[in-house]
């Protein structure tokens, strides 16, 4: 049903999504040693987010008749110079995930491949709105620069994430 093209740059997909979540939950246990219970919690329902994102790409590889392949995740980054950094480092970590799924969406295009445009059509959404909320979240922290108020504000509001 899907070209081998496709069924690879799926698989390496599930193995991305995977070390996204794994990366964010790295950025969670560093901001629970910061104390920053906020940036913390915002990073760990990121890390499930991005599972469910594997798993998105895993069961429709399931429902195509393909097999899924599961491959090595990467130790994750541990330590960073600063709260900005890790926020740089998202931000990074989005923009390349973008780009892999706008990867498999020119494939799917070039192979009209009808039914994994339409499947990838809420990852282009999704990543648009992955990036865009990082970039406002850096914004917030150029705003408060090295006030431990703003931090400690702006802990809490992140704190605050909702179920998506």
């Amino acid at each position: 049903m899907i070209s081998e093209n496709i069924y690879e740059l799926m698989l390496n997909q599930v193995n991305a999504e995977l070390n996204a979540s794994y990366l964010y939950l790295s950025m969670a246990a560093y901001f629970e040693n910061k104390n920053l219970r906020g940036l913390a919690k915002w990073m760990r329902k990121q890390s499930e987010e991005e599972r469910e994102h594997a798993m998105k790409f895993y069961d429709y590889l399931v429902t195509v008749g393909k097999k899924v392949v599961l491959k090595a995740i990467p130790d994750p980054k541990t330590e960073w110079s600063s709260v900005m950094e890790v926020w740089q480092d998202t931000l990074n970590h989005e923009k390349k995930v973008t780009n892999m799924i706008n990867n498999i969406m020119k494939q799917a295009i070039e192979d009209n491949d009808y039914a994994s445009i339409n499947f990838l059509n809420w990852f282009v959404d999704e990543q648009i709105e992955e990036v865009t909320t990082a970039e406002e979240i850096i914004a917030k922290f150029e705003m408060i620069g090295d006030s431990k108020q703003g931090l400690y504000l702006l802990d809490k509001e992140l704190g605050e994430r909702k179920e998506d």
